[in-house]
C-alpha cells in the first residue's frame, strides 16, 4: 500500500519531453514560439477589428470574436509552460499549478463547444428564419448562451482526491492524468467524465439537427447557398477539427494504455494548437465583410516604412 502524498507540498514530473536531445529541444522551441506568436497575432488582429468597427457589432462577428478570445486562452494554457520546459532541464509543475492548468483547460473546452453551438444556432436562425433574426439573436441572448457552461466541477472533484504518485506521462496536466494518480475511489470522477461526454454528444446532435435544416433551406435559394458556404462550411471544419482531436485524446488517455509515443503527444495537443491558429484564418478569409475590414486595417501597416 502506497501512502497518500501531501498534495500541497510536492510537484509533478511531466514525462512528455523525456528523451529529447538539446538540439531537438531548440528546434521544437523555435517552432512552438513561432506558432504561439502567430496564433496571438491573428487572433488579436481579428478581435481588434471586430471591436473597432461598429458595423461588425453583430451576433455572427461577436461569436467569431469570442471564438478567437477563447483560442488565445487555450493556446496560453499550453504554450508558455511548454516553452519553459523546452529550455529547462527539469520538467516539473506544482500541484496547484497543475490544477490551475486543468481549470483553464476546462474553461477553454467548454467555451469552444459553447461558441460552436451558439454559432450553429445563429446560422440556423439567419438562414431558416431571417425575418425573426433580429428579435431572436439579441446581444443579451448571445451572452447568456455563451455563459451556460460549468468549468469548476471537474477541477473541484479532482482536487479532493488524495494522490499516491507524482509522474504524469504527458506534456501538460489533464484531469484524467491526475485522477489516475489517485489512491482513492474515483467513481464520482468517472461519472462526471461520462456526463461531460454525453453533454458534448448532445451538443453535436443539436448542431447536426441545425445543419440538417440549413442544408434543406440552402437547396431552395442561391443566396442561402452562398451564405451557407461562407459561414457554415468554416464552422463545420472548425467543429470537426476540434471535436475529432479532443475525442482522440480523451479516448486514448482513458483506454489506450501503454507509454505515449511522439505521434500521440502531437495529436494530444492538437485541440489546443490547431483551432486557435486556424479559426481566425478560416473565418477571416470566408466572411467577406470581415475580411474586407481586416485587410483594410492591415494594408496601411504593410505600406508603412
Amino acid at each position: 500500500h502506497v501512502p497518500p502524498l501531501d498534495n500541497s507540498t510536492y510537484s509533478h514530473t511531466l514525462d512528455g519531453l523525456s528523451g529529447l536531445s538539446s538540439h531537438q529541444r531548440r528546434i521544437y522551441f523555435a517552432l512552438a514560439l513561432a506558432s504561439y506568436t502567430l496564433t496571438l497575432l491573428v487572433n488579436v488582429m481579428l478581435m481588434v477589428t471586430v471591436a473597432a468597427e461598429k458595423t461588425l457589432h453583430r451576433p455572427i462577428y461577436v461569436l467569431v470574436c469570442n471564438l478567437c478570445a477563447n483560442g488565445v486562452l487555450g493556446a496560453s494554457c499550453f504554450y508558455p509552460k511548454m516553452l519553459h520546459d523546452l529550455l529547462a532541464e527539469a520538467h516539473v509543475v506544482s500541484y496547484v499549478g497543475c490544477l490551475a492548468q486543468i481549470l483553464v483547460l476546462y474553461w477553454y473546452v467548454f467555451g469552444e463547444f459553447a461558441s460552436l453551438t451558439v454559432m450553429a444556432y445563429d446560422r440556423y436562425v439567419a438562414i431558416c428564419r431571417p425575418l425573426a433574426y433580429g428579435a431572436i439573436m439579441t446581444t443579451q441572448k448571445v451572452c447568456a448562451l455563451l455563459a451556460c457552461s460549468d468549468t469548476m466541477a471537474g477541477a473541484a472533484l479532482t482536487a479532493r482526491l488524495p494522490l499516491c504518485g507524482r509522474r504524469i506521462r504527458r506534456l501538460f496536466c489533464t484531469n484524467w492524468a491526475l485522477v489516475k494518480l489517485s489512491c482513492a475511489n474515483t467513481i464520482v470522477n468517472n461519472v462526471y467524465g461520462f456526463a461531460l461526454m454525453f453533454l458534448h454528444v448532445a451538443q453535436a446532435v443539436l448542431i447536426g439537427v441545425s445543419y440538417g435544416h440549413l442544408v434543406r433551406a440552402s437547396l431552395h435559394s442561391r443566396r442561402n447557398r452562398r451564405r451557407f458556404v461562407q459561414t457554415c462550411l468554416p464552422h463545420v471544419l472548425t467543429l470537426s477539427l476540434f471535436t475529432g482531436s479532443l475525442l482522440f485524446d480523451v479516448l486514448f488517455e482513458r483506454y489506450g494504455g501503454g507509454r505515449l509515443g511522439a505521434v500521440h503527444h502531437a495529436l494530444a495537443v492538437l485541440f489546443m494548437v490547431a483551432p486557435p491558429l486556424l479559426n481566425p484564418l478560416i473565418y477571416g478569409f470566408n466572411l467577406q465583410y470581415l475580411r474586407r475590414h481586416v485587410l483594410a486595417n492591415l494594408t496601411p501597416q504593410l505600406r508603412a516604412p
